[in-house]
């Protein structure tokens, strides 16, 4: 929903004859950049090539393939011997994906290719995310598109293409998904029968920032609960109210609040950028000045030298905290922490 323009530039290039091997899909995450790779793979594998005879079928006008077809229905169970999918594996020890896509994760890749497809049309392979690759995992990837086997497509989503490897990037065009606007997210929203009222809808389309993927978890998560959580909590600085903080520490203890932690992080990183952003630019004349946050983000408008060391601690929180997350730091002590920095800057300030 939303990324015709994406699609288009795609068709473009083949009903052109110019389809490059290597496409990285670009964006925001929760945008559709997985959707549309499917999308693109299910085309691919379902459209015949074009022989250049006189009977030959007429140029697509989309990408769209019906369900019904055999290589929908292929896709859609993960039987499909033409695509290869790669992704962090999955560790049976600790019951949970891994941390990072391998090399030798890659290495797979390169025996799907040494197969010739059995109609001898295209092969797909779909890299999500590229992100989560390791430096050796990136290389050896670098080494296939160098050389890529003949009608073969990779598709390597990337939510921070400006952190891959700068060859990788230059051996892909680029298919940059943009922020969803208000009404598509609604109808992303509708589509995956996640039912909001008003001021619900109004606060995720904001905290998402165009993110039907983030407005979507925003929604099976609470996430208005526990943004205004957070928001009361710092609602005293620049001193801290420390028992609210400690008793929202307390309810991420345990294993089953792992999505909520992911989710904290990201609702603190949007409270910090924001307090960045309104030490510079006066909020938005649309947004109303009563509510709780607009109120926080005005206390803490600084300049800017307010506006620099928000974003500092913003970057510096995000990065403690995801390292902390992906080590298994105990997440009550993350969090007071990330409280005390905040109080810490906000006072100084």
């Amino acid at each position: 929903i939303g990324q015709s323009k994406a699609e288009a530039a795609f068709l473009a290039a083949f009903n052109g004859k110019h389809l490059h091997h290597g496409w990285l899909v670009t964006g925001p995450r929760g945008v559709g950049k997985a959707t549309l790779a499917w999308k693109i793979a299910r085309f691919l594998l379902a459209t015949p090539d074009d022989d250049g005879g006189m009977f030959a079928a007429p140029p697509p006008q989309n990408l769209d393939i019906p369900d019904s077809h055999p290589v929908a229905h292929r896709l859609a169970a993960l039987t499909e011997s033409r695509l290869f999918l790669l992704r962090r594996p999955y560790d049976e020890k600790a019951a949970r994906l891994k941390q990072d896509i391998t090399v030798d994760e890659v290495r797979k890749m390169k025996s799907f290719f040494t197969l010739s497809a059995a109609d001898g049309g295209a092969r797909v392979v779909i890299i999500d995310a590229a992100d989560d690759m390791t430096g050796s995992a990136a290389n050896a990837l670098l080494k296939m598109l160098e050389e890529p086997p003949k009608n073969a497509f990779l598709f390597l989503i990337s939510h921070q293409p400006a952190a891959l490897l700068p060859t990788l990037r230059s051996r892909c065009r680029e298919l940059r998904l943009s922020a969803l606007s208000h009404d598509m997210m609604q109808q992303a929203l509708t589509q995956a029968k996640i039912h909001l009222s008003e001021e619900q809808s109004s606060l995720f389309t904001r905290l998402s920032a165009g993110s039907a993927g983030q407005a979507i978890r925003l929604a099976q998560l609470d996430g208005d609960a526990l943004y205004s959580a957070l928001i009361s909590t710092l609602q005293t600085l620049p001193s801290l109210n420390q028992s609210a903080a400690l008793k929202l520490a307390e309810s991420f203890a345990g294993q089953a609040n792992s999505e909520r932690f992911d989710l904290l992080i990201d609702l603190i990183d949007y409270i910090l950028g924001q307090a960045a952003k309104t030490s510079l630019i006066p909020l938005d004349p649309d947004s109303d000045p009563t509510t709780l946050d607009q109120k926080l983000f005005t206390t803490l408008h600084k300049g800017p030298i307010g506006a620099r060391k928000w974003a500092l601690l913003q970057q510096d929180i995000s990065q403690r905290m995801r390292h902390g997350r992906a080590v298994n730091l105990d997440p009550v002590t993350l969090i007071l922490d990330m409280f005390f920095k905040i109080e810490k800057c906000a006072a100084a300030l």
